[in-house]
């Protein structure tokens, strides 16, 4: 994951009025591509693409929670994870992924409805080729370390 830190890494020496909540080491990608607002529209965007996309029923089914709460939790997690505040880790401490995956069956086929819906999703909110690319390669390797079966 460091050449995508790297892509998005902070330049020294700017004058950025950064909240305590943010981890200003991490990648800015946040900042790039729009900060909360991007971010919002990427997780709203993502499950919109999950209940509209046919090839998608099987990823839909296993979201039981009314999806505007998932809609949130990605949002948060995102925000993180893009180097922006903390908001999922603050609420529900250490993501977990994995774990917190594991009632789930996760094989390839869920896997690639996930990708499908983010990448479609990443492709109408995030402006810059460049970083849909890094963004979505980074994002690649983390929902296939969610598969379980």
């Amino acid at each position: 994951m460091n050449w995508f830190k790297k892509l998005f890494e902070r330049k020294s020496g700017s004058s950025e009025d950064i909240s305590n909540s943010r981890n200003t080491r991490q990648s800015n990608a946040y900042d790039l591509i729009g900060g909360e607002p991007v971010i919002r529209a990427l997780a709203h965007q993502f499950y919109l693409q999950m209940q509209e996309q046919g090839r998608a029923s099987e990823l839909l089914s296993i979201h039981q929670a009314p999806i505007e709460e998932s809609e949130q939790k990605l949002f948060e997690f995102l925000s993180g994870w893009l180097g922006g505040p903390g908001l999922f880790e603050q609420k529900y401490g250490h993501p977990a992924l994995r774990a917190r995956h594991m009632p789930f069956k996760i094989d390839m086929e869920m896997r690639d409805q996930w990708l499908f819906c983010m990448k479609q999703a990443i492709e109408i909110e995030i402006k810059e080729e460049e970083h849909q690319t890094a963004i979505f390669q980074a994002i690649s390797t983390l929902a296939d370390n969610m598969r379980n079966q």
